[in-house]
């Protein structure tokens, strides 16, 4: 079903089916589309709109052209087009960027998460359980898992997801999971130095040899980004130096899985390094909050994984009240954050993170990507692509009023209809 020949009234719901196999060469437009009566289009352009952050235009219009926002403005005002969509007082959003996953996994840690969220005690091998299941999946079943949660993902609005490796942490487990990552995403980023490996439990600085040596030679190729765990019992400053100073030498952008269990010098290296994005930053002293201040490096915040394990929420507000540039993302994974939901972090970071639902709206469209070094996506503008998605209700504040109902009623993506 393409949004360039629906009825005027009519927008439906896709069912879970629909959207999972709707794909560009099925829901492709043709010629210059416009849709019309937007009761609050959200453009992330404040020279386009209210002047807030959020450039918000009431009685709106956009226009598209194959992949591109080509005008946006009053709805009274909006040119001729080939084809007309009808929003039916609805609003109209960027396409929600989730710039930090973990999507190239087998299994799940179910068990694990029962026995946390019900006071148990539970012996399990965490990551590493992840990590046995992922070495021993064929291609075809990691592929599936893969693409299922961008289709989850895409239903609720997300029209651009990073994701990681991870769960191989040999050579060719890792090359393999980034080999198939890339066929559905661009935003790929490599994350062998996300545990040490059981292999190499006795002799860490040998695994970030082979993390900076032939694992990186092996990986380098299939990624955009490297990404190191910065933590207490993964890997040290030192460590997380070489193995981020090692990726940027062959071309990749340097991410930080920064402060999430304990203080400690991730955020301040990524800034020192200019990594694009800082990712969790649960856990920072005055001197990083600084840091992140007066560097570019952006603040990614991963609601679902507080909530997932009963942490204490990351200070969105202290971040915000001092300049930071934050971003909100899923960091979904079978562990410790298994949503693929941006809508449900949007009012987690409402609920319980200081943020207005205004900040956490753009902090999950712009933000994104800023956190992955864009400009084209998580606004709309003239020259922007054409991802975005229309809420059923009149207002993005919605997603954080009505928290759980899927308000997501249709998706565009390179301007086509896809959910």
């Amino acid at each position: 079903m393409t949004a360039d020949r629906t009825p005027a009234t009519d927008v439906a719901h896709p069912t879970p089916a629909d959207a999972a196999h709707s794909t560009p060469a099925t829901a492709a437009a043709h010629g210059t589309t416009a849709i019309t009566h937007i009761a609050t289009l959200v453009t992330n352009d404040p020279s386009l709109g209210d002047g807030s952050p959020l450039g918000l235009i009431h009685d709106a219009a956009v226009v598209t052209e194959g992949d591109r926002v080509i005008w946006i403005g009053e709805d009274s005002k909006a040119p001729a087009t080939d084809n007309r969509v009808d929003a039916g007082g609805r609003a109209v959003l960027p396409g929600f960027v989730d710039s930090h996953s973990h999507l190239v996994f087998a299994g799940d840690r179910t068990e694990e998460f029962h026995a946390r969220m019900s006071g148990r005690g539970y012996t399990a091998g965490g990551i590493r359980t992840t990590v046995e299941a992922t070495r021993a999946a064929p291609d075809d079943e990691l592929e599936r898992n893969l693409t299922r949660y961008l289709a989850e993902a895409l239903r609720q609005g997300t029209t651009t997801c990073e994701t990681k490796s991870g769960y191989g942490l040999t050579p060719d487990h890792e090359a393999r999971a980034l080999r198939l990552a890339a066929r559905h995403t661009d935003e790929v980023t490599f994350l062998g130095a996300h545990i040490v490996a059981p292999e190499y439990a006795d002799d860490p600085d040998g695994y970030v040899g082979l993390v900076t040596g032939p694992m990186l030679d092996a990986c380098a190729p299939h990624a955009r980004w490297i990404d190191v765990f910065c933590e207490r019992g993964a890997f040290d400053g030192d460590q997380a130096r070489a193995v981020l100073t090692a990726g940027l030498k062959r071309g990749l952008l340097p991410r930080v899985h920064a402060n999430q269990l304990s203080y400690g010098p991730g955020v301040r290296l990524a800034v020192e390094l200019g990594a694009a994005s800082a990712d969790h930053c649960s856990r920072l002293t005055d001197a990083d909050v600084d840091a992140l201040a007066d560097g570019d490096t952006v603040a990614t915040l991963l609601p679902g994984a507080e909530f997932s394990t009963r942490a204490a929420w990351p200070d969105a507000r202290r971040l915000l009240d001092a300049g930071v540039t934050v971003a909100l993302s899923t960091d979904c994974n079978p562990g410790s954050s298994f949503t693929s939901s941006v809508p449900f972090c949007i009012a987690l970071a409402v609920r319980d993170m200081g943020m207005t639902p205004d900040e956490a709206v753009w902090a999950a469209t712009a933000g994104g990507a800023a956190a992955l070094r864009r400009d084209d996506i998580g606004v709309l503008r003239p020259g922007a692509r054409a991802d975005l998605l229309l809420l059923d209700a009149p207002s993005p504040v919605h997603l954080a009023y009505r928290p759980g109902v899927p308000l997501v009623a249709a998706v565009w993506r390179g301007g086509r209809r896809v959910v």
